[in-house]
């Protein structure tokens, strides 16, 4: 370690008192030296003391810096010398709030589980765009609590959750994983998209029970920092999809899903709700229009209606709904908007849905609506029913 002068020493005492911390990024040493509560430390700020990008570690007394150690120590040491840790989260890792964001459903649940600060892991399972995610960032946002979000793939394995070993200015580092991040932090862990998974995030198991984890690579035994829980969302519940409407998602192990006590199921907005939600996104664009969005409510909770009748195989979500407006306040014309975002679905659906926004449009009722709906579902397998039959009658000919 080298010696430092009184001037020095006086700068490393002033930061650590300051932000109770070791390790500091430049943006926080530079704000001290903006406010002129000390000299620019440029010493500091250099690769003898950096350990991550924009980070230094301060040489604090009788104690020298991971790169200090390295460089130090002998030539034949440098070779078997175990990789330092580095972390590529900086700053504040609190969400923003979002400005369209209207509480619903399960959100009062969810926002008072992480106001609890205590480890009690949460299952979220709902149709695509239903508010999943929206919803657990914006509880952090509001309760100014950090929250780390990894989304989850069928190539999510240990190294992506725990961390593993990289390569950074010539040297091998290890790199802690988002998982370790947020315990370490008592941070909470957002596990998106979680039926995507295979059986590769079982690692996760010692880490669900709030036990902590040994991370083997490292010889390191990593214990969870009060605040810290693990939330999890899904379009299904872990079960995989049998209708195949979300392909890629899997059946997760049973003791997985055994580690969550409790499963939200979040539905759709009611109406009410999902026109604040529009009348914001308009408000947030510069726009106004309660008509327009009176009309796309309706019509979404006709199609919703439908759907869930087993009448059409497609839905309008509220994210796509948060679309429509978003590309009137664009290009100022809504039919354009509507047709741009159910392009999307195939060429029967999509008219069949532009064709109902325009009777909702023209002012119909949402029950005569139905009705037509329903009279065309009737008549659709009457048409079957007739086939069926044709089709026999030609086969006795035989």
């Amino acid at each position: 370690m080298i010696d430092l002068n009184t001037s020095q020493k006086e700068q490393v005492s002033v930061l650590y008192k300051h932000y109770k911390s070791d390790t500091l990024t430049r943006a926080e040493i530079n704000s001290l030296v903006s406010k002129k509560k000390l000299k620019n430390p440029s010493w500091l700020k250099t690769d003898k003391y950096k350990v991550d990008r924009g980070t230094y570690k301060l040489p604090l007394e009788g104690k020298a810096t991971e790169n200090e150690q390295l460089m130090e120590a002998p030539v034949e040491d440098k070779k078997t010398e175990a990789a330092y840790v580095v972390s590529s989260l900086v700053g504040d890792i609190v969400p923003k709030k979002d400005p369209i964001f209207v509480s619903f459903g399960n959100y009062p649940d969810v926002k008072q589980i992480v106001k609890s600060n205590q480890f009690y892991p949460v299952f979220i399972t709902g149709l695509s765009g239903n508010g999943k995610t929206m919803g657990v960032t914006q509880a952090c946002a509001e309760l100014k609590k950090e929250m780390i979000r990894v989304n989850i793939t069928i190539e999510t394995d240990e190294d992506d959750l725990l961390g593993g070993y990289r390569l950074k200015d010539g040297q091998t580092v290890w790199q802690n994983g988002p998982v370790i991040e947020a315990m370490e932090r008592g941070a909470i862990l957002l596990l998106d998209e979680v039926d995507l998974a295979s059986n590769k995030i079982m690692c996760l198991q010692p880490i669900l029970e709030g036990s902590g984890v040994f991370v083997k690579k490292i010889n390191k035994f990593v214990k969870p920092k009060n605040g810290f829980n693990v939330i999890a969302t899904a379009n299904t519940k872990g079960q995989g999809s049998e209708d195949g409407k979300f392909i890629g998602t899997n059946v997760l192990n049973e003791a997985f899903l055994e580690r969550f006590p409790i499963t939200f199921e979040q539905s759709y907005p009611q109406v009410k709700v999902e026109k604040k939600i529009l009348i914001n996104t308009l408000k947030a664009a510069g726009k106004t229009d309660d008509k327009f969005v009176e009309k796309l409510t309706t019509w979404a909770d006709v199609i919703r209606k439908t759907y869930f009748d087993g009448g059409v195989d497609e839905i309008i979500s509220t994210r796509r709904l948060v679309h429509i407006t978003q590309a009137f306040a664009i290009f100022d014309d809504k039919m354009k908007a509507i047709k741009m975002c159910t392009n999307r679905f195939d060429d029967d659906t999509k008219n069949s849905f532009v064709e109902l926004y325009t009777k909702v449009d023209a002012g119909a009722s949402t029950e005569s609506i139905m009705d037509d709906q329903k009279k065309a579902e009737l008549d659709s397998q009457l048409n079957d029913n007739d086939s069926e039959s044709d089709d026999q009658k030609d086969s006795s000919d035989y």
